[in-house]
């Protein structure tokens, strides 16, 4: 047997995490409601070209520009009826090649046709600033490819989820296939709910990275979930009549958890030193990935767990009502 006082008592307070589960997606909810309401896509989230279409164009400029100083420039690309653009600012390590670039003005805006003079316009406009501004690159992506994008992203994360239902199903039982799936849930719209929020207030978008990030930190999650389920059935084959379900769950969760900490934590110390130390262009795939992992490991301990915890308890009451 067990020693109890050793175990991490989590059932306990089942309430308290399912509780703390609806504090955390709350808000991410609430902005992804505002987001398909006000944007012009209806998304959830603020989208980039990648989804919508449009055009990159990327301006060489010598002196170092920071986020803050391209306000005029702007006001300068809504003068000319560049709506709404989305400008980033690239810092570059000078090199021989670009030696004489010390920032890249990246902005992006709706598809700009072969042709157009629309670009001429950015150009200029982005000229009145910084006189020396170099156009260095343009890339451009169809609405009709950008959705089609869109499609078959959402297809690949329905087709991981039904594949992970399909294998959880087989191995355990439907009970756990479903927390499991509800975790994966859980984790997804935190991660997308807060990019959300980010894309309300700082005006970040997603891109094909994001999705990435997405699939990526599903299966980082369930990976966890089925060690816990794992050792749980492992524990109810040998200890089920000697102790509750709840015991089983306190035992198997106190067992995992110092695998599961650590595992995440290599994992989050190298996403931590890509952010910091990475390239621009990844610090939001990045950072959907911290979040992943960080949310990741609480569900599966204190969300998956306790909802398996809390049917089980029901079937028990039920058992015993209809034997009574």
């Amino acid at each position: 047997m067990f020693n109890m006082k050793k175990t991490v008592h989590v059932v306990k307070y089942r309430i308290l995490w399912i509780c703390l589960s609806a504090c955390l997606l709350t808000p991410g909810i609430i902005a992804m409601i505002y987001s398909m309401i006000t944007y012009p896509t209806h998304s959830p989230v603020k989208v980039g070209i990648d989804y919508t279409g449009g055009t990159i164009l990327q301006y060489g400029v010598k002196e170092e520009v920071k986020n803050n100083d391209v306000a005029k420039t702007r006001e300068d690309l809504d003068a000319v009826g560049i709506e709404n653009p989305y400008i980033q600012i690239l810092d570059v390590t000078p090199t021989e090649e670009n030696n004489n670039i010390n920032s890249i003005i990246s902005i992006k805006t709706k598809f700009i046709d072969e042709g157009s003079n629309t670009t001429d316009e950015i150009t200029k406009a982005v000229q009145k600033e910084y006189k020396d501004a170099e156009l260095i690159q343009v890339s451009s992506v169809g609405p009709t490819l950008g959705k089609e994008l869109f499609k078959m992203s959402v297809l690949a994360l329905t087709l991981a989820m039904l594949g992970m239902i399909i294998y959880i199903s087989l191995r355990f039982k439907f009970d756990y296939a479903l927390a499991a799936i509800l975790g994966l849930v859980h984790d997804v719209l935190f991660v997308v709910g807060a990019f959300s929020i980010l894309g309300i207030f700082f005006d970040v978008q997603i891109d094909g990275l994001f999705l990435t990030a997405i699939l990526t930190l599903i299966g980082f999650s369930i990976n966890d979930t089925i060690v816990t389920f794992d050792r749980v059935r492992e524990n109810l084959r040998y200890y089920g009549k000697k102790m509750s379900y709840g015991e089983i769950i306190d035992v198997s969760v106190s067992q995992t958890l110092a695998r599961s900490i650590n595992t995440s934590l290599t994992v989050l110390l190298t996403l931590l030193a890509l952010y910091f130390f990475g390239g621009v262009t990844t610090k939001d795939f990045v950072l959907a990935m911290i979040l992943g992992v960080v949310v990741g490991v609480y569900s599966s301990i204190f969300f998956c767990c306790m909802l398996v915890d809390f049917w089980e308890e029901r079937k028990n009451k039920k058992k015993a009502a209809a034997a009574a």
